[in-house]
């Protein structure tokens, strides 16, 4: 459902039943499922939308307090006896926010996001005296790429030197909801080693990241402990109370929001790749070494369960065609409307979709662009494919260096809204000339947080339950939406996807003075 539309509810559990509820604290709304696992279904789905602070130097910021309003709202739509039947929470976060606290927990500025590239100068100060990005690859596994939570840590001593003045832990947006929730300060692997300070092969902080980012200040007396992914911590009393749930429940370690959507489509295995659409667009596949690339065409991340997560994102998805479908005037509820009569390739025009910046490839200073439009073919419709296009290309040049690298995968599975369009579902399967699949549960990380909360509830009742049980067990696709490679198409988006590769060529070149050239 839409964080607007309505709720999603069914018949409430028995009294025998467990409940175990997933969040998700997205950059534009909050999501919350329950899941009764013996019955095998969802009862409740909620969502409470959330407001972003956009500034003209890239910055994109939100309270730390719109999340827990939200999760509060989101709450009090659960019938009193779902709410009573909770038996274990987990959450799911946007990757790489900047929440400071002070000594006694208070949030002392607003977050920084995942998509904010107001630091992407600070990004290569700290590069640069890590020795180079190459040399930031060699001692953590990952360049600092705008976004990267390292960068906005020197960015706050610049610009908000009262914060960083007393500023005494630094959590990421699902930690910070964890606190809310438990009292207790931690951070799990795979959210942690998109901090960019992570050693993701030996799964400790890098000193010398550290030190690269602040040479003043022992950066590691401002993080907290890492845990393992099947730990879990009691909810606080007063916050069980509030909420209307058992003062029993267990909150589990949580993750990143493609760490648990991993876990959502049942990405627990190596094999299995997972294409996720939504505001910003992620492939990630499931290893049990650590996948680093010494030339830094993936991110290469830990898993929420225990393993590695090689990624590909790029920042602008479902970003590119809703600012389209609001330049013309319709809703992106209407696009397939809108879409009818296009055909692959947009009769020639080509967006390089970089509204808000790019990661992959790294293009933090970049902007959107559109190319070939003539009098014929600027339609609002072919605007609107060439948004959906350029943001699969995008996605696809990724791939390509998980395929240069040996990887090979024999399926998508497709989450996140842009997996609700039939027409994106086909031009996934005919760009990347691989069939798709759509789990049943369409909220991938909110769900996959519910799974990793049974799954930790498991441990600590004793039960030694493994994720891809759990995964095996409740992960079901929707054969309904199977799609497979039309072969005209896929022979069309070929030729297609060359003259993306030609103009993102010339991007690169124009955009280098202000990014990849000083490195």
């Amino acid at each position: 459902m839409s964080a607007a539309g309505s709720p999603i509810s069914s018949p409430v559990p028995s009294p025998a039943a467990r409940l175990f509820v997933g969040l998700d604290v997205g950059t534009q709304s909050v999501k919350l499922v329950a899941y009764d696992p013996q019955a095998r279904r969802i009862v409740a789905t909620h969502g409470q939308s959330l407001e972003l602070i956009a500034g003209n130097d890239g910055s994109r910021e939100q309270e730390a307090q719109w999340w827990i309003d939200a999760i509060r709202a989101c709450f009090a739509r659960l019938e009193p006896e779902q709410r009573a039947a909770v038996a274990a929470v987990g959450v799911s976060g946007q990757q790489h926010g900047f929440v400071p606290l002070d000594a006694a927990g208070n949030v002392l500025a607003p977050a920084k996001l995942w998509c904010d590239t107001s630091t992407s100068g600070e990004c290569d100060e700290i590069m640069s005296a890590a020795g180079g990005a190459s040399h930031c690859v060699e001692l953590a596994g990952n360049p600092i790429l705008a976004g990267y939570t390292a960068s906005k840590l020197p960015w706050t001593r610049k610009h908000r030197p009262q914060v960083y003045a007393k500023l005494a832990t630094i959590l990421l947006p699902h930690d910070y909801v964890n606190f809310w929730l438990t009292g207790e300060r931690w951070m799990e692997y795979g959210d942690a080693s998109g901090t960019g300070w992570l050693d993701v092969r030996t799964r400790s902080w890098s000193r010398e990241m550290l030190a690269a980012t602040d040479a003043d200040t022992n950066l590691a007396d401002f993080l907290p402990p890492l845990v393992e992914a099947d730990m879990s911590f009691a909810i606080a009393p007063s916050i069980a109370d509030e909420l209307g749930l058992p003062r029993e429940v267990r909150v589990s370690a949580g993750g990143g929001d493609n760490m648990m959507a991993a876990i959502g489509t049942g990405n627990v295995a190596p094999g299995t790749l997972t294409m996720s659409l939504g505001t910003s667009g992620t492939l990630f596949a499931c290893a049990d070494r650590p996948i680093v690339d010494e030339r830094a065409g993936w991110a290469a991340f830990c898993s929420s369960t225990g393993g590695w997560l090689p990624l590909i994102c790029t920042m602008n998805t479902t970003v590119a065609t809703e600012n389209v479908a609001k330049l013309f005037g319709f809703s992106s509820r209407d696009g397939e409307s809108v879409l009818a009569g296009t055909t692959p390739g947009a009769d020639g025009l080509v967006m390089l979709p970089f509204f808000n910046g790019e990661r992959t490839p790294d293009m933090p200073t970049a902007r959107a662009s559109l190319h070939g439009a003539d009098m014929a073919n600027f339609t609002r419709g072919n605007v609107y494919r060439a948004a959906m296009e350029g943001a699969t290309y995008t996605l696809r040049n990724g791939f390509d260096a998980l395929q240069n690298a040996g990887l090979s995968f024999d399926s998508i599975r497709l989450t996140g809204g842009g997996s609700h369009s039939a027409t994106w579902r086909q031009m996934v399967a005919d760009v990347f000339d691989l069939p798709v699949q759509v789990p049943e549960q369409a909220e991938g990380a909110a769900f996959g947080a519910a799974l990793q909360a049974l799954w930790a509830h498991d441990h600590a009742n004793g039960r030694d339950t493994s994720i891809a049980d759990i995964a095996r067990d409740h992960v079901r696709v929707d054969a309904a939406t199977a799609t497979r490679p039309n072969p005209q198409a896929v022979a069309a988006y070929a030729t297609h996807y060359r003259q993306f590769l030609r103009y993102l060529e010339t991007a690169q070149a124009l955009y280098a003075p202000q990014t990849t050239a000083a490195r």
